[in-house]
């Protein structure tokens, strides 16, 4: 069996695995052995090897049969020793093709499109790094021991206490921290809710919405059955027999404008009658540009609406963190479900995200960017109105995306010609429901918070080229090109 040896840390500062076989003896075999290791590129450029001492201990061989090699491979500019710095591996010429390690970068690599407006991503270059460096640091100064142990699925305290005050201030919610649970996002929280049995279909859903979230109820057997959506939101009118509802009442996604008071009622009022049950989607709720806040539904009874809300387009999609409010009847099931061991939600990252918000650096961002959507937004409302005149921008009191409403029977082109001039964003037809009697409307949806502000500008002249009067899109019925929009 060929003999290995994997050193430890703190000798060289990084792990190795070197395998010692073949003719020749222990000499020989270290030589190839390192060589080998060297040019698959598992041993870069500049890393430093052992002492002769520390590698001879480990591998049970003689000092000066690791000297010995290592001065042959020197000789032969594999490696290089100076005094001081010990032995390191020297600069080469790159490894062959077929040796060579995967780039994290470069030309193998499939490059992104050259304008990203998809929808559902916050500017990923104003992460407030500072401020979240801050926090976290100070977290982890002040967190007990107990915090490096398994989890507690509910999430942390810490977190929970925090969210109750900040959803209570900024969204109007009603909860204390034993109703709060943590969870990575609105796609998990489904997870438990309807895959760990805790809630059953059918689910009543808004006509227009996220694909990959009927998908997920799909593979958990729920039922989904669409609602027709108008200028004042979801026709909740039509529900009936359902069980539950899920809605995004502070800004319906993807189309728009938030839920209507008079329907904001109806809802509860049907919940009650029936036994029935609103999952609320907090989508978007920091942010609305031109008209008042609106309190989350979960504040008309708490005992009748699931609240769940996140941090992926307030702060960052890396940051994987959201939450349940639950009405009191849920909280053991949904822990039930989630299991004794958190296997989502970061525990530091939790401690985190409290000091962010306790600390007041939560509020300042969401202010600060959204000063800067609104502005974006603006920006797009005007150009587009100046380029290309026959699109309605609509949807666009709040949220990071907009509906741009074309005439009938275009958006395949349209979205074609944003394609052809590198532009990444979706058609609204992706979003509808399967099943619904709705009229279909042509559209886009241009997620105008994306792209790092340095690149904005490149890509909404991009957008106003694509869509102009007499280009490729035309404004005019066109025949369906070989093309799709991308996926939400």
């Amino acid at each position: 069996m060929p003999e290995s040896w994997v050193n430890s840390a703190e000798r060289i500062g990084a792990d190795l695995h070197l395998e010692l076989s073949g003719p020749g003896g222990r000499r020989a075999a270290l030589i190839r052995a390192l060589r080998e290791a060297v040019r698959s590129g598992r041993l870069p450029a500049g890393t430093r090897l052992p002492p002769y001492r520390s590698l001879a201990a480990d591998l049970g061989v003689a000092r000066n049969t690791v000297a010995d090699a290592y001065a042959e491979l020197v000789a032969e500019g594999w490696l290089t020793a100076r005094q001081g710095s010990g032995t390191r591996v020297a600069e080469r010429a790159a490894p062959p093709r077929g040796h060579a390690r995967v780039p994290t970068r470069g030309p193998g690599r499939v490059r992104g499109p050259r304008h990203d407006l998809r929808q559902g991503a916050p500017d990923a270059s104003a992460f407030p790094r500072a401020a979240w460096a801050a926090s976290y640091r100070r977290a982890l100064q002040q967190a007990p021991s107990e915090v490096f142990g398994p989890g507690d699925p509910a999430g942390r305290i810490e977190l929970r206490e925090a969210l109750a005050e900040y959803l209570a201030r900024a969204r109007g919610v009603r909860a204390e921290p034993d109703r709060i649970v943590v969870c990575s996002g609105f796609a998990h929280a489904l997870r438990p809710l309807f895959g760990g049995g805790v809630l059953r279909g059918p689910l009543a859903v808004e006509a227009y919405g996220l694909g990959f979230h009927r998908e997920l109820l799909a593979a958990a057997g729920v039922r989904t059955v669409p609602l027709p959506l108008d200028e004042h939101g979801a026709r909740v009118d039509r529900l009936t027999r359902e069980r539950a509802v899920l809605l995004t009442p502070a800004h319906q996604f993807p189309t728009g404008g938030p839920l209507h008071p008079a329907r904001r009622a109806a809802v509860i009022d049907w919940a009650r009658a029936r036994g029935g049950l609103v999952l609320e989607d907090d989508y978007d709720g920091e942010f609305r540009y031109d008209r008042k806040p609106v309190g989350a539904l979960q504040g008309l009874d708490p005992e009748r609406v699931i609240h769940v809300g996140s941090v992926s387009k307030s702060l960052s999609l890396a940051v994987r963190l959201g939450w349940m409010v639950l009405p009191e009847r849920y909280v053991d099931g949904v822990l039930a479900a989630k299991g004794d061991r958190e296997a989502w939600a970061s525990v530091l990252d939790q401690l985190g995200l409290a000091d962010f918000v306790v600390s007041g650096s939560y509020d300042r961002h969401v202010r600060r960017m959204r000063q800067r959507y609104r502005d974006r937004r603006d920006r797009l409302v005007a150009a587009l109105a100046e380029r290309a005149p026959h699109v309605e921008v609509t949807g666009v009191a709040a949220g990071l995306h907009a509906v741009l409403r074309l005439p009938p029977g275009t958006e395949r082109s349209a979205v074609g010609a944003a394609a052809r001039r590198g532009i990444a964003l979706d058609g609204l037809a992706g979003f509808r429901h399967p099943d619904t009697d709705m009229p279909a409307h042509d559209g886009l949806v241009v997620g105008y918070a994306t792209p790092p502000e340095h690149a904005y500008g490149a890509a909404l002249e991009a957008l106003c080229e694509a869509l102009a009067p007499g280009g490729e899109s035309g404004g005019h019925p066109a025949e369906p090109a070989a093309c799709a929009s991308p996926g939400p």
